[in-house]
């Protein structure tokens, strides 16, 4: 049932981000009066499931959710109409209007692709607020995984600054971590402050993982099915405060105490509406016992309601702030030293990223981050994408040139294969990843 609703969800943000920015292409279009033949929600190779012509134009919906298209005439674009090439240009051609205007149809799509992001965050911090955990407020230090151990951190350290800049939130703290290259990390210790070095080597490792997160208490949230937890008498809100004579207080000791006593029998001590409680658990051949924790549990957020008119720039600037961020993250990709490539993912890892149940919330806030990776994607300088478009006409405003109909058609199959080669990249990461 989870499955099934990432994929719902992932479909009908795709098809809501798709729509809009062909229709981007589209209004700019119209505006200067360029006739659209098609305007097309997913790609139709051999069949679509619907069409309908209105005026001039097909609209209609393909079988394979890869994207959508609007076919303006007297352009070499995916369809590869080299017929309509062979004929002399017509008023009513893309090929025959001023580079500025098709300047500004190529762009449509990634503006409509901006403006609908800033419009959805405007929306999400008018109707739910804005939560966040004060860097302050994470009093326990932080957990630490395996690449951060090899970094240098420990768990219970206390970070203070990025390249001895505070950050008021947690959030921001980690994503300079990941994002600002060759960084010291200013953490305390045991009351000693330490310097920790993160060179671009371990970037890819911190974005992949949730390499640090601040430490918290262990509350029961869920269990799995058929959990042993759940069988021995753990309930839900019980609150975990050690093992056998152990005192534990972290979520962290209590995963890596599993993970260490496999097939034994742990005592755990719970914490009951106040009173404790010993419960003999079965730890299982994978080292859990099946139950969820709350996450965060015992920690402190903060919250922040918005009125209409506050909401309007912060809604925008969380736009520019999220659009910075990504397109910092791209020198993670193109850098050798962190094959950052391998973590590219195809529909497969974007559906993951929605939550397993309906939540609106969730569901409009990764729907304006798609919304701002398709607008930043679409401008890459690539043939076959928008940026390529946009390259070729400020070629040609530039230098009053403009590229023949051949070389566009060689650099339009160019772009294919490139986008194919992407394409099968990201389909085998998330091959390799699910398998291994």
């Amino acid at each position: 049932m989870e499955t099934f609703i990432k994929i719902v969800q992932l479909l009908l943000s795709l098809s809501i981000l798709v729509i809009l920015h062909e229709f981007g292409h589209f209004s700019f279009a119209k505006l200067f009066k360029t006739r659209v033949e098609k305007f097309y929600l997913f790609f139709n190779p051999w069949f679509q499931i619907y069409k309908k012509k209105i005026g001039e134009t097909e609209y209609g919906i393909g079988w394979l959710p890869l994207g959508g298209y609007v076919k303006i005439a007297g352009m070499i674009d995916e369809s590869m109409d080299k017929e309509q090439m062979k004929q002399p240009p017509q008023p009513w051609e893309f090929r025959s209007k001023k580079p500025w205007q098709r300047l500004l149809i190529m762009i449509g799509g990634v503006l409509m692709n901006f403006i609908l992001a800033g419009i959805i965050y405007i929306a999400i911090l008018f109707a739910w607020g804005e939560d966040y955990l004060p860097s302050e407020n994470v009093k326990y230090g932080i957990s630490v995984d395996s690449a951060a151990y090899q970094i240098g951190f420990r768990n219970g350290d206390k970070i203070l600054s990025v390249n001895n800049q505070t950050f008021e939130r947690f959030n921001e703290l980690k994503k300079e971590m990941v994002l600002n290259s060759n960084k010291t990390v200013q953490v305390l210790r045991n009351g000693e402050k330490k310097d920790i070095f993160i060179d671009d080597k371990f970037a890819l490792k911190a974005s992949k993982h949730d390499f640090v997160q601040p430490r918290f208490a262990f509350v029961i949230a869920d269990f799995s099915k058929n959990s042993n937890a759940e069988k021995a008498g753990i309930k839900k809100d019980d609150k975990l405060i050690g093992i056998n004579d152990s005192s534990l207080q972290f979520f962290d000791q209590y995963v890596h105490y599993f993970k260490t006593h496999k097939k034994t029998i742990a005592n755990l001590k719970v914490d009951r509406k106040g009173s404790i409680i010993t419960i003999p658990v079965q730890v299982d051949s994978s080292g859990m016992i099946g139950i969820a924790a709350e996450s965060f549990a015992g920690l402190e957020f903060k919250h922040i309601d918005f009125s209409f008119f506050a909401s309007i720039p912060a809604g925008i600037n969380k736009g520019i702030e999220l659009t910075s961020d990504y397109l910092r993250s791209f020198k993670l990709i193109f850098n050798s030293e962190t094959k950052a490539y391998k973590s590219v993912g195809s529909f497969i890892t974007i559906g993951n990223m929605f939550p397993g149940v309906w939540d609106w919330q969730a569901f409009w806030t990764m729907t304006a981050f798609l919304s701002i990776i398709l607008g930043v994607v679409n401008l890459l300088p690539i043939p076959a994408l928008d940026g390529g478009h946009v390259m070729f006409v400020l070629y040609e405003m530039i230098t009053r040139r403009k590229p023949g109909d051949k070389f566009m058609e060689y650099a339009q199959i160019t772009g294919f294969v490139i986008l194919l080669a992407i394409m099968v990249l990201a389909l085998k990461n998330d091959i390799v990843n699910f398998f291994f």
